[in-house]
């Protein structure tokens, strides 16, 4: 059976474990062993936030490496852009060899997304600090656009099936 670890800020959700098991059921149901970041074990008594943090890390390091696949939650999160730790979850597994699918509930290219955030006007080259806004006419980043390849989880799930 497949492993596959499920990156994405779904952590910060209020129900997060209940929304873990979810996604993981789903994977079960495809013949999948969901990884959810919450599943590992960590005990925060008499630890600093800091080595709390860094147990935390090294915790969904280890999900990664067990896993088979990644399958990434790359919608905007907090702005235009994912979750920046996800982000790094996305490289770490692609630098591993690792597949990835990504998926985004907003798939218009990264300059709508940005000049609409950030309150823009429509055709803006550069933000409110004078950066040019990257226009590639993708979803996201140019770094990994290639990997968002649905919009919503159970499609990314389909995916992997046809793999």
């Amino acid at each position: 059976m497949k492993k596959v670890y499920l990156a994405g800020p779904d952590v910060f959700k209020s129900n997060a474990k209940e929304y873990g098991e979810a996604l993981k059921r789903i994977c079960k149901e495809n013949g999948l062993e969901g990884l959810f970041p919450l599943d590992s074990e960590i005990r925060a008594e008499n630890l600093t936030p800091q080595q709390l943090a860094k147990k935390i890390q090294e915790a969904n390091i280890e999900l990664i490496r067990k896993s088979d696949i990644v399958v990434a939650n790359l919608s905007n999160f907090r702005g235009s852009e994912p979750d920046s730790g996800t982000v790094w979850e996305v490289g770490f597994a692609m630098g591993l060899g690792k597949k990835v699918i990504g998926y985004s509930d907003d798939l218009r290219s990264l300059k709508e997304k940005t000049i609409e955030i950030m309150n823009l006007e429509k055709g803006s080259k550069e933000d409110k600090e004078g950066l040019l806004i990257e226009d590639f006419g993708l979803s996201h980043n140019l770094m990994f656009a290639d990997i968002v390849l649905c919009k919503e989880f159970q499609e990314a799930i389909e995916k992997i099936k046809s793999l």
